[in-house]
């Protein structure tokens, strides 16, 4: 158990963690392309957080937060979810006085006690962006649109957009009635978990992951056809948005989300590469979520995005990493005045951003060269008796095999170019 990772966690290892840095550096990219700044918030939260912003009959409430009382008995929870937190920051520390909209994005670790499968961990990476403060679509679609970009730049093709509204507290309240209706003759045949949702929150039925209670949900009303007017048109007004901007779509009425906090806008990007596990990024409109955590009736939307899964979509698609960073300048040397030498130069080179190595075993001439190729430097420097009395060292392409003799004064020019 010892050197075991707990069950639901992953070492990202050097082989594999260049991937990482090429995903995050592209979302840091495109974040800054469409005015997002970065926050970082704790890797806990005060569980009311979460229990009032997600909603206490959500599965992530109800069984998948890791929560603890601390010494100072406060109970704690490692946060589930990026969006609560970055409301909590928005409020907090006052950022809805500023000229608002205010754009944000995040990428952080997240906890969840769910069963792992591929894709899904207990400890999991999430992308994830937040504009405050305006209930225009145009946001909504901005949100939607630099979702779509970032998922494409990296070669992902084979994703759809799937956008539907849920509403808002008043054709809720009217979806809710109807839906107990079609749900009560169903009631004793629900899940344990739905029959508690059934009067706090029915909706939340029609996302079960239950086969029983997917069955059970076929043919149940639709919030779609139960909207008001101003939702009605919001969604509208979303869908000729995405058109403007040549987005491609489909209306699907079945998304509901997993957190109480949406309002109006739902939408995910799905596909078919991962199996069941469709849901590569999901989001929507919480325009109450900011009021309901303390602070101001100021409204939102934003996103989530799972680095894990994307990274496992990418390479469903074949995607192209870039390559591990590699080794520029192999320095192999013979005998402590070469080893003195070589040091020097080394640091010199760092110094100046050049990725440059030398052998820390003693290892002899010929290893230091199969060591040189197994860290596919590009150029292996030589240095020794020899050398130092000619006072020139032997500079090798690794991959022509070509090498020349190049004076010491000259060597960390030459390297340089």
């Amino acid at each position: 158990m010892l050197t075991n990772a707990p069950k639901g966690t992953k070492d990202i290892l050097p082989d594999q963690v260049h991937k990482w840095h090429y995903v995050e550096g592209q979302f840091r990219d495109i974040c800054r392309r469409y005015g997002f700044k970065e926050v970082r918030t704790p890797v806990f939260e005060h569980t009311e957080l979460f229990t009032r912003g997600i909603g206490d009959t959500t599965d992530v409430v109800q069984k998948e937060m890791y929560t603890f009382n601390d010494h100072g008995n406060r109970s704690i929870t490692l946060k589930p979810e990026g969006t609560s937190p970055a409301v909590r920051a928005f409020i907090e520390h006052k950022l809805y006085a500023e000229v608002q909209p205010s754009k944000y994005y995040y990428i952080t670790p997240c906890f969840r006690y769910e069963k792992p499968q591929s894709g899904r961990l207990r400890q999991f990476h999430q992308f994830g962006i937040e504009v405050f403060g305006t209930p225009n679509m145009m946001a909504d679609a901005e949100v939607i649109s630099l979702g779509y970009d970032f998922l494409t730049s990296l070669g992902i093709t084979e994703i759809e957009l799937h956008i539907n509204s849920v509403g808002c507290p008043e054709c809720r309240r009217k979806h809710r009635e109807a839906l107990k209706s079609f749900l009560k003759p169903k009631y004793d045949e629900l899940c344990d978990t739905c029959k508690t949702r059934f009067d706090k929150n029915p909706m939340r039925i029609l996302d079960c992951k239950s086969p029983i209670c997917q069955e059970l949900v076929k043919g149940a009303p639709m919030m779609i056809d139960y909207l008001c007017d101003d939702c009605r048109n919001a969604f509208e007004d979303l869908q000729n948005n995405l058109k403007a901007m040549d987005i491609p779509f489909v209306v699907d009425p079945g998304i509901v989300r997993g957190l109480d906090y949406y309002t109006k806008t739902a939408f995910e990007f799905v596909t078919t590469k991962i199996g069941a596990q469709g849901t590569v990024c999901g989001g929507g409109r919480y325009d109450h979520l900011v009021e309901e955590v303390g602070g101001p009736p100021i409204p939102g939307v934003g996103f989530g995005l799972g680095i894990e899964r994307l990274i496992m979509l990418m390479e469903a698609n074949g995607a192209q990493f870039p390559s591990e960073g590699q080794v520029d300048v192999f320095i192999a040397v013979m005998g402590d005045a070469a080893k003195a030498y070589g040091l020097k130069l080394c640091r010199q080179l760092r110094a100046q951003g050049v990725a440059a190595e030398m052998d820390t075993l003693a290892r002899n001439i010929k290893n230091q060269f199969k060591y040189a190729n197994r860290l596919d430097a590009k150029y292996t420097v030589v240095i020794g008796d020899n050398e130092l009395e000619e006072g020139a060292a032997t500079v090798k392409n690794m991959a022509t095999s070509e090498q020349k003799q190049v004076k010491f004064d000259e060597l960390f020019d030459v390297i340089m170019k």
